[in-house]
Order: structure tokens, then C-alpha cells, then sequence
């Protein structure tokens, strides 16, 4: 049998490795469009902040090391432009141009994901950059060391345009965010995202709230990005309002498409084509909550994914249950956490929702060091389903976040995490966790 995967990130190369170690006389073929594979992406904006680390530090495993000693024959370079379902067969050309063509048994589409960038005049020019893959950050980090830039401008204010604000700013690069619509972090609960926005603030960067932009331009010795309301001068722009699944050859291929475009699959990773399978930040999950499809790119999903499609591939039934949309990230000095829905989202999907938020501390009263901790909790009127947490803190939202998480995947009502034997001492929380806080709140709420 032939296993054909295009991608090799972090679905395609764990998929590929797997599928070699379950039966390693599978003939297993990758097709990466990239020079780069099984890198960590997600550590990009801490390896910019620090211009003494190379970027070559995030790569995970080196394309020799697959060829060499798990036999996987993988072809960096090279870009699938064509899936053909009725002769199992891909094609595309290499970066010399030359044209190729592999037939399939079965088939995993890895495509990921691409930054979104608006469409506006300019965005082409140097000193305008995304990050989404290796070649993004080593991109970055040259032109910040050759141009010796001291100003950004970061389009979009999401999970990695936070991240890269402080990346800039530990370079001593001043900051300007700036984003269409009004309001900061609208996903988060306000008390939690004031103090957000806060911290943010507070290291000197300047915020551009309910500002389009209409264009970049040149202007020596930098760039100016101009919007409705004034310009704004800089040395480099980072776009960063989002991602959106590279599922072109997908549609094009006839199969049926999800959320925001991404590939639609099933909970074995199957798309519409029971020959050909999806996986990563292409493809579209079940969310354990609701029960939907949706769209939220995740890397411990896209290599779970990977891992599950390769089983089912080499005939070991395996199944997800789905995704809650935990994720955190590092602002400055705060953790910033969520997993399940936000109030809207609950609302939208059918249930009826109430939320508390609480004011905490992250250790035992008399403990020093103890630091605020804001947990915001949504539970289901009817049911009392506990729906979704959000938590903002120096310490202690990271980890903590994890709980609720799982008790998502349980579909525990508050009452029932309420219970929870969460642990206790005085260095690591109150004997009353915040988040038992939380939900005793939000019990008297629903009762």
C-alpha cells in the first residue's frame, strides 16, 4: 500500500512516523512545499526576542533524519498542485520547476494553515512580514538585525501578535498595534481583558483601536502605514490578524468543506473521500462542548490528528472525541488561558448562559509572592453544564487551565467540578482553589 501525505508539519511528519512504525514496510511518501520540517513553530516569537539564538534551534527533527532512519521518503520542495480522487493520483512541480506525479492508496492532505492578510496596497513591500513558518521568523529576525529597526507596527492584536508585541519590545523596539474593530480581546470576559490590555499599555505600547488600514507605502528610511484617521511611521509591519486553512486543493478535489473553509472530516479523520484523510491546522474538528464543527487551529490537535490518521491508515481503529479550544499564551508577565465557550458562543450554540467572575489569589493568603488571579466561569442555566473558564494571572493560569478542561471532556456540570479534589498547599493556591471559587459563585447563580 501507498501512503501519500502533503505537508510535512506536524500532522504530515507524525503521521508519516507513525505509519512507519506500525508497519514499517508502508510505503510512505511526503510532499513539503518548504526546505523546513517538524519544527516548533509556536516558540518563533521567543526565539526573536533573542538575537543571539539562531531559529534553527526550534527544528525538532531534520528531513535527513526521516530519509535516513525511519525510511520515509520525503521530498522537501516540492508542491502538490493537483489531488485527482478517481486516479489516486497527486501531481505538482519542485522547486526547479520540474513536474511530478504519485499514486495513492490512501491520502492525508497536511496542508496547515497560512497567515490572512488584508487586501491592501503595499503589503508586498519589504518590511512587511507575517510569521507562520520557519522561513517567516528567519525573515524577521534578519531584516530586524539588518535594518536595525527601532519601530513595529503589528496589524491585528490576536494570540501571536500579543506575543511577538513582547518579543519586539524585549529588543527594545518600540510597538504600535493597530486593528479594525473596537474592542480588545472580544472573545475574553472585559474585567479579564482590561487587565490584559493593561499590562500591555503598561510596557509602553501604543494601541490603534477601530482603525483600518486603506495602505503601506515606502517612505525612507521605513515604511508608513496609513489608515482612515492619520499614518503611522515604522521601520517594519507585522500582519497578524489570523489564520485560515490552506484547503484549496481539497475543494478543488471535490471534497466537502467545514468551518471557515477547512476540510471537513470525521472523527477518524476521513473526509468526504473515504481514500483520502485530513489533519492540522487544515482540517476542521468536533467540539466537545457543543457537539459542532469548528475551526480552531491547534497544535496538540494537529498532532494527535496526525497519530490518529496514521492508525486508521494502517487499520488500527481510532477515533477523536474532539477539541475544547484550550489554549494559553504569555503576555509580559501574565498567563492568559481559556478552554470551552464564552457566553456568545454559548448563546449562539443553542444554550442558555450564565458567567461570574471572581477576583482571586494564585497561593495561600499568608504565602508570599502571591500574585491576582481572574477566573471567569460560564455554566448552562438549564442543564447546569459547565460550559467554559477563562483565567488572567502572574502565575497560576497556565496549568490551572487544564482542569475545566478536562472536566469539559466529562461534560461535568458545575456542581460536579465543584467537587473536585483539587490540590492544595500553601506555595500553589488557596485551600479554596480560585477555580472552586469560581464555581461556588456560579452555583449560586444557577441554582
Amino acid at each position: 500500500m501507498e501512503f501519500v501525505i502533503i505537508g510535512g508539519d506536524a500532522a504530515g511528519m507524525s503521521a508519516a512516523s507513525r505509519a512507519k512504525r506500525h508497519q514499517p514496510e508502508l510505503g510512505v511518501t511526503v510532499f513539503e512545499k518548504t526546505q523546513d520540517v517538524s519544527y516548533s513553530a509556536c516558540g518563533m516569537p521567543y526565539n526573536i526576542a533573542d538575537p543571539d539564538r539562531s531559529m534553527e534551534d526550534l527544528v525538532v527533527r531534520r528531513a535527513q533524519v526521516f530519509r535516513e532512519k525511519q525510511g520515509i521518503d520525503l521530498h522537501t520542495g516540492h508542491t502538490v498542485t493537483k489531488i485527482d480522487p478517481v486516479r489516486h493520483k497527486v501531481s505538482g512541480t519542485d522547486d526547479t520547476g520540474k513536474a511530478f506525479e504519485k499514486a495513492y492508496d490512501k491520502l492525508l492532505i497536511a496542508t496547515g494553515a497560512s497567515a490572512v492578510v488584508p487586501d491592501i496596497p503595499g503589503k508586498h513591500l519589504p518590511g512587511v512580514f507575517v510569521l507562520k513558518n520557519l522561513e517567516d521568523g528567519r525573515k524577521i529576525k534578519e531584516w530586524i538585525a539588518g535594518a536595525s529597526v527601532k519601530k513595529a507596527v503589528i496589524v491585528g492584536m490576536g494570540y501571536i501578535a500579543l506575543e511577538m508585541t513582547e518579543a519586539l519590545r524585549a529588543r527594545r523596539i518600540a510597538v504600535e498595534m493597530v486593528k479594525p474593530r473596537p474592542v480588545f480581546l472580544p472573545w475574553m470576559a472585559p474585567e479579564l481583558a482590561q487587565q490584559v490590555r493593561k499590562t500591555v499599555q503598561d510596557q509602553g505600547v501604543l494601541l490603534h483601536l477601530g482603525k483600518s488600514l486603506t495602505r503601506i507605502e515606502a517612505a525612507a528610511p521605513g515604511l508608513r502605514v496609513l489608515s482612515q484617521d492619520g499614518a503611522l511611521e515604522t521601520d517594519m509591519v507585522l500582519v497578524a490578524v489570523g489564520v485560515a486553512p490552506n484547503s484549496r486543493l481539497a475543494e478543488e478535489a471535490g471534497l466537502e468543506l467545514g468551518p471557515k473553509g477547512a476540510v471537513a472530516v470525521d472523527d477518524h479523520l476521513i473526509t468526504s473521500d473515504p481514500d483520502i484523510l485530513a489533519a492540522g491546522d487544515c482540517a476542521d474538528a468536533f467540539h466537545i462542548v457543543t457537539g459542532k464543527r469548528v475551526y480552531i487551529p491547534l497544535a496538540l490537535r494537529a498532532n494527535r490528528a496526525g497519530w490518529a490518521a496514521a492508525d486508521n491508515v494502517c487499520g488500527k481503529e481510532t477515533a477523536l472525541p474532539g477539541i475544547a479550544g484550550t489554549a494559553v499564551f504569555k503576555v509580559f508577565d501574565l498567563e492568559v488561558a481559556r478552554t470551552g465557550l464564552n457566553e456568545k458562543e454559548a448563546r449562539d450554540a443553542g444554550f442558555d448562559p450564565v458567567s461570574v467572575t471572581i477576583r482571586s489569589r494564585s497561593r495561600a493568603h499568608a504565602h508570599p509572592g502571591a500574585a491576582t488571579l481572574w477566573v471567569h466561569m460560564v455554566g448552562d442555566r438549564g442543564s447546569g453544564r459547565l460550559l467554559g473558564v477563562q483565567m488572567v494571572g502572574r502565575e497560576g493560569a497556565a496549568h490551572r487551565i487544564d482542569a475545566p478542561a478536562v472536566a469539559l471532556s466529562a461534560r461535568m456540570t458545575v456542581a460536579d467540578f465543584y467537587q473536585c479534589d483539587l490540590a492544595y498547599a500553601p506555595p500553589f493556591s488557596p485551600v479554596w482553589d480560585p477555580l472552586l471559587t469560581a464555581a461556588n459563585q456560579l452555583l449560586k447563580v444557577l441554582s
